[in-house]
């Protein structure tokens, strides 16, 4: 038996604000909880790429460096498919590079180059020049300088704090690993740490090429 839906109805509902506000709010959930749980669903199936393993303490330093001094807001870290990009950058980013980056820092803008793959292609003392005085190696550079960070000392204390509430979130570190940071980052500077991170990229996290 078929239930006859009169405008009567309707106009119950429109003359009755309250009732209007909640209804909509309902709906607006259940279509939310519809879109957003099977992205949640998904994003817990990622794994690790092979190799790929938790930030050391100087590198997590480095990263948070790397986050707190907007470098992401010039510098994308995601190689797309196309071959253009893999060619000038190397093989193609996948969520699976990121399992340890909270946020991720793929991004989308290109002031600079990607630095997904950046690890290992210049030297460290490139990298320190680079980032105290940009211009004195590349000339036609935009990029500005930080020289204050070879002035600041990491915290011990403060990356081993920033560990043990990344092991809760699930990255595999040990307790060993924690106890360790103090040493790994005794005496290094935040231009040290940022070093350390850059030189990282792509090196800790390569695809494995596919089998011919």
């Amino acid at each position: 038996m078929k239930f006859p839906i009169r405008y009567e109805h309707f106009e119950a509902i429109e003359k009755r604000a309250w009732l209007l506000g909640v209804l909509t709010a309902v709906m607006i959930s259940i279509g939310g909880l519809a879109e957003i749980t099977p992205l949640f669903i998904e994003a817990n199936k990622v794994q690790p790429s092979e190799g790929l393993k938790p930030y050391s303490p100087l590198r997590l330093a480095g990263r948070d460096v790397y986050v707190r001094e907007g470098c992401y807001l010039c510098h994308s870290q995601m190689i797309r498919h196309q071959r253009f990009e893999t060619q000038r950058y190397g093989e193609f980013s996948a969520a699976s590079d990121s399992v340890y980056d909270r946020p991720f820092q793929w991004g989308s803008k290109r002031t600079g180059p990607d630095l997904a793959r950046v690890g290992g292609k210049y030297s460290d003392e490139w990298q320190h020049r680079h980032l105290e005085n940009p211009q004195q190696l590349v000339p036609e550079s935009n990029m500005p300088p930080y020289p204050w960070l070879t002035k600041k000392k990491i915290s011990g204390a403060d990356i081993q704090a920033r560990m043990r509430v990344l092991r809760i979130l699930g990255d595999p570190y040990s307790e060993a690993d924690i106890e360790s940071a103090l040493a790994a980052v005794d005496g290094k500077t935040e231009m040290d740490a940022l070093v350390a991170y850059l030189q990282g990229l792509g090196i800790d996290n390569v695809l494995p090429k596919a089998k011919q």
